[in-house]
């Protein structure tokens, strides 16, 4: 298909054109302020789906509202009238459209120029009244919360929260994204005459300040955040893009001494903790048992035995691991274990263990297997 999109360098056009480019078989017409009129009128001859995403949302003057969002949908229209295409209209409209805001006044007109059209000229047309956007590659300190949050806080810069109650209405630019191409396939979900982002979130300004300042202080306490919860796990996404460019790697405390070194990576209040474990060549580690917490080691490097031994039985077993032959060893409760690297370089091990360490509670008993 040729895809026309206008507004094709803005926050949502940079995320559907980059996605509508991984089918190598469309191909994108990319309309913006800066481009010549005549390529429209060139587009609008061409074109057999229209993503009609230019707007203007932070004017000098109140007149640019109705310049931006009302005459040019006119012009987009007349064109396509003239050229004789009856091109299917997708619009990115505003829950602003509903207010008696300039903006939104501008927006409500845009609106009935789209559905007018659609009437007289039936030619399917597609209307999402979005509510907030959030996600990767939109501008910070300009009409976005988050974006400003996360890029203020990824920098180390003070954020500004006058209403932490106010309520606020967000939807993910992937979702947004994804319902945008199944438009473009027919597949819309319509709700009266407006087109619905079904995976909205609700939730507060101080809510959505609190989670980042969390992301931030996460480097610190090696914590990672529920992301079971969707919109935790999206504007986690989220806000790792705003990280600056020097400040992508932060360094790990490395408990060291003469038989290597164990280091935490990765602590979560529900699935445990990952640590890296590097033991030098004949060095023994463990020699413990658990009552309920309970591992998995996987050596990553360099050779090694884990022996085991039942509490109170005399039996060892042994199982012998090494970094060319990936495989996961399950410790599991009421075992004394140990691991020895018996090669000539240093071993290293990935350890996931079921419960964070506690030192109030470490159910670690020390015993020889």
């Amino acid at each position: 298909m040729n895809i026309l999109v206008t507004g094709a360098k803005g926050f949502i056009g940079k995320n559907l054109v980059s996605a509508l480019n991984n089918d190598k078989e469309h191909n994108i017409m990319q309309y913006d302020i800066d481009c010549e009129s005549e390529l429209l009128d060139q587009y609008t001859k061409e074109c057999d789906f229209v993503f009609h995403l230019a707007g203007v949302n932070r004017p000098k003057d109140e007149m640019e509202f109705t310049e931006g969002n009302v005459n040019f949908t006119a012009e987009l229209i007349d064109l396509l009238i003239k050229n004789n295409n009856s091109s299917p209209i997708l619009m990115s409209s505003s829950i602003q459209a509903a207010a008696e805001n300039p903006y939104g006044k501008s927006k409500k007109a845009a609106e009935d120029l789209l559905f007018y059209y659609s009437e007289t000229h039936s030619v399917p047309v597609y209307i999402y009244r979005l509510p907030n956007l959030f996600g990767k590659w939109c501008k910070p300190n300009y009409n976005s919360v988050v974006a400003t949050f996360c890029h203020n806080i990824a920098s180390g810069l003070d954020i500004q929260i006058n209403a932490p109650n106010a309520s606020v209405t967000l939807a993910y630019i992937d979702d947004v994204v994804q319902q945008f191409i199944s438009a473009l396939s027919g597949k819309a979900q319509i709700n009266d005459k407006y087109c619905e982002i079904p995976s909205a979130h609700k939730t507060t300004v101080g809510e959505i300040a609190d989670l980042i300042y969390s992301f931030k202080e996460s480097r610190n306490t090696r914590e990672v955040a529920d992301l079971s919860d969707g919109f935790t796990k999206k504007l986690y996404a989220t806000y790792l893009s705003y990280l600056p460019q020097d400040q992508f790697s932060y360094p790990l405390k490395m408990n060291i001494d003469d038989r290597g070194s164990f280091t935490e990576f990765i602590r979560t209040p529900e699935r445990g903790q990952v640590s890296v474990n590097i033991s030098k060549p004949g060095i023994t580690k463990g020699n413990h048992w658990h009552n309920t917490k309970n591992e998995k080691f996987l050596v990553v490097k360099g050779n090694g035995i884990i022996k085991f031994r039942r509490i109170s039985d005399d039996k060892v077993i042994e199982y012998h691991v090494s970094g060319e032959n990936l495989e996961v060893v399950d410790i599991p409760p009421g075992y004394t274990h140990s691991i020895m690297n018996t090669g000539e370089d240093d071993m290293v091990t990935i350890m996931w263990a079921s419960e964070c360490f506690d030192p109030g509670k470490p159910d670690t008993i020390y015993e020889e297997v």
